[in-house]
């Protein structure tokens, strides 16, 4: 979100747009959503972000009125939503195929819908034609959708969804299907048409970067439950758990024992004869229990001499090296067998870098770089 301002969720006056109480799904003895209690606002691009089965699907389609609550309700604008069937529904949704009208040209795919609304006929040609604006799709008008590129196909799904200027539109996997370079491309229009038109948007994801590229907050599912709900920046720095904090981009994991919790500090005794590992104490941390140090690749200096002044400091080698053009990522082996990931930028050419394998090397990071969390 470009507005650094917009946090309804942080007001307590602000009104949710939908409400999610106690929400649980049933299909005969398995449990799809378990007690679910969610607030989405207004002009929220909102993330439903987990792997396959988690739940995150049959809550958007209940959301859309495609299948029912077995217990709980869920509100949209203040309205109970039970009985009420998906065409009565202030909410569109966009599904992953497009389903597109093959036969109908792009501007008759905009107006189908339209046409069967109560809108004047003599507004839908103007209607339309703003749609085609907003998706830059003005010179493709004529065209039928077999002769459309699958960026432009998921565009005119896209307008059509937006025509009858719904309060909510619900994505599930809506760059699925296109390859990763449009993908990214298409994750900025995306936040810039719902920025635009003001519409609270839900998708559905297993992508964590497209979640963290384009939401306002994201929930974080597993096994039919909430885990967290955050901002992007607040699940990939300050996970609440290890399983959110494996699941959101790169970490390395070092489990342990808590042996130290001093406000919002923490230390971790993870190996015999070494220094306990210093972090940020995460939610629920107790001195005396089981618990894993979680710290991102990029995070770790590496460096072939042992830095001075630091007290988080390991000593490894390096076994494998992955380029990825603007980065490489180091895998270091250390005396007790773990396996830690650090991060370097490629701001110098490759000859100047002097790191290899087989190079015996010391990882470093600061007291916060990392967070301790319960297991």
């Amino acid at each position: 979100m470009n507005n650094a301002q917009f946090a309804p969720w942080e007001d307590p006056a602000a009104k949710p747009l939908i409400e999610f109480k106690g929400v649980t799904k049933n299909y005969g003895t398995f449990t799809a959503i378990d007690n679910i209690d969610l607030k989405i606002y207004p002009r929220e691009f909102f993330a439903l972000l987990g792997p396959s089965g988690c739940g995150k699907t049959t809550l958007m389609r209940m959301l859309g009125g495609f299948e029912t609550v077995t217990k709980g309700s869920i509100t949209i604008d203040g309205e109970d939503m039970a009985g009420i069937p998906p065409n009565k529904r202030a909410v569109n949704m966009m599904f992953q195929s497009y389903a597109l009208f093959p036969h109908l040209s792009v501007a008759d795919n905009l107006a189908f819908g339209l046409k069967r609304s109560d809108m004047p006929k003599s507004e839908i040609q103007g209607r339309v034609e703003e749609m085609l604006r907003l998706v830059k799709l003005q010179k493709f008008a004529g065209r039928k959708p077999h002769q459309l590129s699958g960026g432009q196909k998921q565009r005119v799904a896209l307008a059509r969804a937006l025509a009858k200027a719904p309060k909510l539109l619900l994505l599930d996997e809506p760059l699925g299907a296109l390859d990763k370079k449009l993908r990214q491309e298409t994750q900025f229009e995306l936040m810039d048409i719902q920025e635009k038109t003001g519409t609270t948007f839900v998708i559905v994801t297993h992508d964590q970067e497209e979640a963290m590229t384009v939401a306002s907050r994201i929930a974080v599912m597993d096994d039919g439950k909430l885990v967290q709900v955050d901002t992007p920046d607040r699940i990939y720095e300050a996970p609440n758990s290890v399983y959110v904090a494996d699941f959101i981009g790169d970490v390395n994991i070092i489990e342990g024992g808590v042996s130290n919790v001093s406000g919002e500090a923490a230390e971790l005794s993870w190996s015999e004869g070494k220094p306990a590992i210093k972090g940020v104490s995460g939610e629920r941390i107790q001195k005396g229990s089981s618990g894993a140090f979680a710290i991102r690749p990029e995070k770790i200096a590496i460096s072939r001499d042992k830095p001075v002044d630091v007290h988080n400091c390991v000593q490894g080698v390096v076994e494998d090296i992955a380029y990825l053009g603007n980065m490489s990522t180091y895998y270091v082996r250390l005396d007790n067998g773990s396996l830690i990931k650090a991060q370097t930028a490629n701001s110098r050419r490759i000859a100047r870098r002097g790191l290899t394998w087989e190079d015996s090397v010391w990882l470093s990071w600061t007291d916060t770089a990392g967070i301790i969390l319960p297991t």
